[in-house]
């Protein structure tokens, strides 16, 4: 969950409506381990979880088993061989959900949307959050090892055979219906509770511009913004956070001239809890999404929502997703180009000469997301699906399985 908090963030709504909600999860990274913890303090929800971590003999063979398929199958797909192992342990997720019983099951990623096709199969209810296209995601690089046409199909099946999807723009809505036929998604923003409102902009000086992600890495927009950011006379910072190589540190570093090097700071990753502190005490808030693939075009991610939460300056990239946002709120922030520095740099000066300006935007931001754009206008949504997907489930309909 602290890798994905939609279902977090549905997990706590639904539990608080009332449902017995139970998230299923694959636990195979350790660290992040102590964010669940902090996630699962005082919810109202269980987890349940495969656990992929564990030091017994048995259990690090089981995952040792679990890798080697996954490779298998992945190397498989060149080769015309489409298999849901090469998403991950598609076997011990499938088992998972067939003994966990639920009035519905709401599937979120790529490797459970072939487990709900399964269940539908079975006769279960089931419920899809395409937070992202995964047939149409990821780069060209790593997607040679990608069962895509297992994903379409899966998609296809969801699309049309759910009790209910759902979308996080009406962009992606709008797309993945024209593509596979059935009701239009609903569409659930990725926003984020109320936090409380922070000072007015700007907050550091010089003013610092702000990017997070799990993983700091290529294809992301920052090197191309790192290279207007490089031209710009006005003073500012730029902070980025996530986890990044050496390697990708010292490529990042090379963009900008030597005088900058102290005003290019690197973050380490936070708690989803922290985030939000963290993300308030900067200036503007980076959405440099690309174009492609069609996934990140036309979605929006959670960086947008929590800048404004945070009443952040928004300085965004014209992806469909993203303009659905901004021209609901545009004294917001701005909308750049990634393709020429030297237009990109005239913008980010443009910007930064003006404390009042940032000021504005920052307010504008905050109202936008109290009148707008906050979780507390998205769950009812949220909850209204699934109380009319479980209808007729019995008096004592068990809550979702997310």
């Amino acid at each position: 969950m602290c890798r994905n908090p939609r279902v977090h963030k549905e997990a706590t709504a639904l539990s608080e409506a009332g449902f017995d909600v139970a998230v299923s999860s694959i636990v195979n990274i350790e660290r992040f381990e102590v964010f669940e913890r902090e996630l699962l303090r005082g919810a109202r929800f269980r987890r349940i979880v495969i656990d992929r971590i564990s030091r017994r003999p048995f259990d690090r063979l089981v995952a040792l088993a679990e890798r080697a398929l996954t490779w298998l199958a992945c190397r498989a797909v060149p080769l015309g061989i489409e298999s849901p192992l090469a998403l991950g342990p598609y076997f011990a997720l499938r088992r998972l959900a067939l003994r966990t019983p639920a009035d519905l099951t709401i599937v979120h990623t790529e490797l459970s949307f072939v487990v709900g096709a399964h269940l539908i199969a079975r006769g279960r209810r089931v419920a899809a959050d395409f937070e992202d296209w995964h047939s149409h995601d990821l780069l060209p690089a790593s997607r040679s090892g990608r069962p895509l046409r297992l994903l379409e199909e899966t998609e296809r099946l969801l699309l049309n055979r759910s009790a209910y999807t759902s979308a996080p723009s009406g962009s992606m809505a709008a797309a993945l219906r024209d593509a596979y036929g059935g009701a239009l998604p609903l569409v659930i923003p990725n926003t984020f509770p109320l936090q409380p409102a922070s000072p007015p902009l700007p907050r550091q000086a010089p003013p610092a511009f702000f990017w997070f992600s799990q993983t700091i890495g290529e294809g992301r927009g920052i090197e191309p913004f790192l290279a207007g950011w490089a031209l710009t006379r006005e003073p500012s910072q730029v902070c980025l956070l996530g986890d990044i190589s050496d390697g990708f540190r010292a490529t990042l570093l090379g963009l900008v001239p030597q005088e900058k090097h102290p005003w290019l700071r690197f973050l380490p990753i936070t708690s989803p809890t922290d985030l939000p502190a963290v993300i308030a005490e900067h200036d503007i808030g980076l959405s440099l999404e690309a174009q492609s693939p069609e996934s990140r075009y036309l979605t929006t991610t959670n960086k947008i929502f929590q800048y404004l939460n945070a009443g952040l300056a928004v300085v965004a990239t014209p992806t469909a997703g993203q303009t659905e946002v901004m021209s609901k709120i545009p004294d917001s922030g701005i909308i750049v180009e990634l393709g020429s520095p030297v237009a990109l740099a005239a913008q980010l000066d443009e910007l930064l000469a003006a404390p009042g300006r940032l000021a504005s935007m920052g307010a504008a931001a905050r109202e936008g997301a109290v009148k707008y754009f906050c979780w507390e206008h998205s769950a009812p949504l949220l909850v209204a699906a699934v109380r009319d997907a479980v209808r007729g489930a019995g008096p004592k309909a068990r809550a979702p399985g997310i």
